[in-house]
This record gives structure tokens, C-alpha cells and sequence, in this order.
């Protein structure tokens, strides 16, 4: 049997604030990422509505490429974003601009619509889902524009539609839809959920084909090609960005859990079935869809969105958040707690006036000064964090030894402290990039550059990419 070779790929891998374009050389003893391009994802408030400008993000992506393209041969492309938004098209033409789930005028209105006709227990048992007003069956049972449509794309599927031209559903994506059944015990994978969507006016036939990550979509579109500098395939990878992630998270254990930090902290345990008991949904966690069939047992806490909106509101850009830090570590744990779930604290807007307001209805002491406030937020999220970790370790019957923080959250060296101290667990930092790692070895892998198991990719990452270490101190 012949060594297996590197290989050079690109991951399009877009959040909800940034995006990228990264460049990953692997193989079986090489993992390297280098970003041939980063960009701003700013959303675009219309007169309907706050919406994504993905108009702006496929040319920053196709600029992205040509730039990844001109440093050397690629053997493919992959795209991963956030979950639950889409577009609706017709006769290949978006009806719009996606509506950003951040949207503060789609209120309650799916939510309601769609549990006039089904219990909120039946859908967590049709389909494993924490509750969250913006996942996408709501959003569909709202959008007037539902019945003009011939096809829903979720973000990253639309993105590859651009480049190839093919429209397909990639599989861990669309489980955060509402619409894909969990799967069951003997390992078959989910299908849509025609019949849900059928009771709730949903038309079924604007869903499309189901493929799993590593799945080969397309090559590039000729024009697109041009554009690029370079012929390349895209391959299907976990195209919602926490997918990929979970796949970049370094386990080495079974005993460990993760948390993939930006501007959402999910935090999770990755599982072999769902956990559908009626404590798991009053808990608002949910069952996602992951690489290899495996299973994202995970609740959605509030991230670094609130630390980053508080820099918003002072007028500084992310380079004074370091200093700020800093300064928050002289502070001193003994800070007002804060609800970090409240839902005043999702849109965006003055974060200061917000919190304080939050310090005074609850009768806690309003921090006094911006590293005060700053060290708030630090051990407040990571009191949200360490009790999402007990919960999922209570819910689905694992002890947790363990937390790997992954993604930009990881570099901040107070806020993984402060989890590991709260938890009382150790934290294992890093890597920062896990979801352009997961992206580009799930493409490495389907073209035969690194071994098949999740537990290869992931002894790769440990090896090249070694995690900072943070204890739980003592009071």
C-alpha cells in the first residue's frame, strides 16, 4: 500500500461576524492552515428587516479562492456557516436577501404557527431540536415567501449552488432546519420529514437531496473557474460550522466534552444516539447532526457576541479587548452574575445600558467601571457554561473529566480560567481555527490524504496542534 500524500485544500468558512477563506496542507503527519483571506461579514439593515449581505460574502469568498488558487494546486473546496438561515429561490433566482436570525421583527409568529399544529414535545421527538424562535421551521412558517418558491438553501448549500450550479441539502446542516427527522437506533440516516412538512403548509418538493460530508458536489461552474484562477471540486464537509468544529475538537477521552466558542457557545458531548427524554428538551438541548453520523448533544449558551457588542458600544475595535482583559483580571471574582440566556441580550444595541439594567432589576450591584463590567460578562459566561456542562453530563449519563474550549473563545485566556474554575473540571485550550481544521480534513479525507476515523483526524490535531492546559483553582 502506497504512503498516503498531502494534499492542499480551502475551507470557506464564514461566521456570523467574519469570514475566511484558509488554506489547509494535510496528510498523515502534516496539518498546516494558513488564511489566504479574511473578511467582515456585516448584515444589511433593509426597510423589512436586518438581513446577510451574501451577495458581498460570495465575492470575498471568490476573491478568497483566487488567492488561495495563485499559492498552489487545490485539490478541492469546502464551505461551512452558521445554521438555520436560507434563501428561497425560483428558477434559480433568490427571492431576496436570507434574513439574518438576528431579524428583531420575526418575533413569535413561526413559533406560534407551527405549535398550533404540532406540540412542542411531538417536534422534539420528531426531530431532536432545542427550542430557539429562530430555527428555520419557524422562520418558514412565517415567510410569506414560502409559496413562490422551488427551492430552500440553507447558507452554505447556496454558496455551493453559486460555485457548481447543483443544489443539494447537506446532512449536518439541515438537521438544524426542524425538518429532518433524528435519527434512529440503527444507525440509518435521517430523512426530511415530509409529513411534518406537510402539516405545517410547508411545501416539501422545495427541499433538496440529501448528501453527506465528503460527499463530491461539483466542479466550479466554468465562469466561476475563470474567476477563481483554477478548476476545483467542492466537497460537501459539516457545513454548519459547529459540525466542523466538533470534528477539529482534539477528544482523546471519553470522558470529555466541548465547548466551541464564538460569538454562541455551544456546549456539548459528542454521542452515538439522540437523547429525546422530556428532561432533555425542558433543558433546551439539542440533537444535531454530525460528521460520520455521530450526534451533537449540545444547548446553545450566549458567547463572546456579548464582550464583542460591549467594545461596539465604547466605540473600540476587537485590538482593545486584550488590555481590557487584563485590566478585568485585577477586578477580582466578587462581580455581579448575570443571566446571560436573558433575551435582551441577543440583538444587537448599548450592551452596557442593557446589563446595568439587568444589575438593577435583580438587585445586583452595577459594575462600576468597564473592567469591572468586562469581568462580569467573563465569569457570567462561564457560570452559563459550567452549568450547561453538568447538564449535559446529567442528561445523557456521562461523568465529564474534561472540556476542550475551541474556536476564537479559546484564546481568551480569563474566560477559560474562569470555566475551568466554575466547572471544576480541567479546560483544554485550542485549537482557535478547529472549524477550517474540521472543514479541510473532512475534504483531505475523501481525497484519500489522511485515515477514515474520526479518532485519526483528531490524534492529527492533538500532535500538530497541542492545547493549552488550565486547572480548576481553588477558592
Amino acid at each position: 500500500m502506497s504512503r498516503m500524500e498531502p494534499v492542499r485544500v480551502a475551507a470557506v468558512d464564514l461566521g456570523a461576524s467574519s469570514g475566511r477563506v484558509m488554506v489547509g496542507e494535510v496528510g498523515p503527519d502534516t496539518l498546516a492552515l494558513h488564511a489566504a483571506a479574511r473578511f467582515a461579514n456585516d448584515p444589511v439593515r433593509l426597510p423589512d428587516g436586518l438581513h446577510w449581505n451574501l451577495p458581498g460574502l460570495y465575492a470575498a469568498a471568490l476573491a478568497g479562492l483566487r488567492e488561495a488558487a495563485s499559492g498552489g494546486e487545490l485539490a478541492s473546496v469546502g464551505i461551512d456557516t452558521w445554521a438555520v438561515d436560507y434563501g428561497l429561490l425560483s428558477g434559480g433566482r433568490m427571492l431576496g436577501l436570507p434574513f439574518h436570525y438576528r431579524d428583531e421583527n420575526r418575533g413569535e409568529l413561526g413559533p406560534s404557527r407551527v405549535h398550533e399544529q404540532v406540540p412542542f414535545e411531538e417536534l422534539y421527538q420528531r426531530n431532536g431540536l432545542q427550542y430557539l424562535p429562530f430555527n428555520t421551521v419557524y422562520q418558514l412558517a412565517a415567510d410569506p415567501f414560502v409559496a413562490q418558491a422551488e427551492q430552500l438553501l440553507l447558507i452554505p448549500d447556496l454558496l455551493a449552488f453559486w460555485l457548481t450550479g447543483e443544489q443539494v441539502a447537506e446532512r449536518t446542516n439541515a438537521s438544524t432546519t426542524g425538518l429532518l427527522m433524528v435519527p434512529d437506533d440503527g444507525g440509518a440516516a435521517a430523512p426530511w420529514d415530509m409529513e411534518l412538512a406537510k402539516r405545517l403548509g410547508i411545501p416539501s418538493t422545495i427541499l433538496q437531496p440529501l448528501v453527506d460530508p465528503g460527499t463530491a458536489i461539483a466542479h466550479l461552474l466554468p465562469d466561476v473557474a475563470d474567476i477563481v484562477g483554477a478548476q476545483l471540486r467542492v466537497v460537501a464537509v459539516g457545513s454548519h460550522d459547529t459540525a466542523s468544529a466538533v470534528v477539529g475538537v482534539p477528544m482523546q477521552s471519553d470522558d470529555a466534552a466541548y465547548l466551541s466558542l464564538g460569538t454562541w457557545g455551544l456546549v456539548g458531548l459528542e454521542l452515538d444516539t439522540p437523547v429525546l427524554t422530556e428532561a432533555a428538551r425542558a433543558a433546551n438541548f439539542t440533537n444535531e447532526g454530525g460528521v460520520d453520523g455521530t450526534v451533537r448533544f449540545l444547548t446553545n449558551v450566549m458567547g463572546t457576541w456579548l464582550l464583542s457588542e460591549l467594545l461596539r458600544t465604547w466605540g473600540l475595535d476587537g485590538s482593545a479587548l486584550s488590555g481590557l482583559l487584563e485590566a478585568a483580571g485585577e477586578a477580582g471574582r466578587g462581580v455581579a452574575l448575570i443571566d446571560v440566556q436573558d433575551p435582551r441580550f441577543v440583538p444587537p444595541g448599548d450592551m452596557e445600558s442593557r446589563i446595568a439594567g439587568w444589575c438593577r432589576e435583580h438587585g445586583q450591584q452595577v459594575p462600576a467601571d468597564r473592567p469591572t463590567l468586562v469581568r462580569c460578562v467573563v465569569e457570567s459566561l462561564a457560570a452559563g457554561y459550567a452549568c450547561a456542562l453538568i447538564e449535559a453530563g446529567a442528561l445523557a449519563g456521562k461523568d465529564i473529566g474534561v472540556v476542550h474550549v475551541v474556536g476564537g473563545g479559546a484564546q481568551n485566556q480569563l474566560l477559560c480560567q474562569a470555566i475551568a474554575d466554575r466547572a471544576g473540571v480541567r479546560v483544554l485550550a485550542g485549537p482557535v481555527e478547529a472549524t477550517a481544521l474540521g472543514n479541510v480534513l473532512v475534504q483531505a479525507r475523501a481525497a484519500g490524504a489522511v485515515g477514515p476515523g474520526l479518532d485519526q483526524m483528531r490524534e492529527l490535531i492533538a500532535r500538530t496542534h497541542p492545547a493549552v492546559s488550565y486547572s480548576p483553582r481553588q477558592e
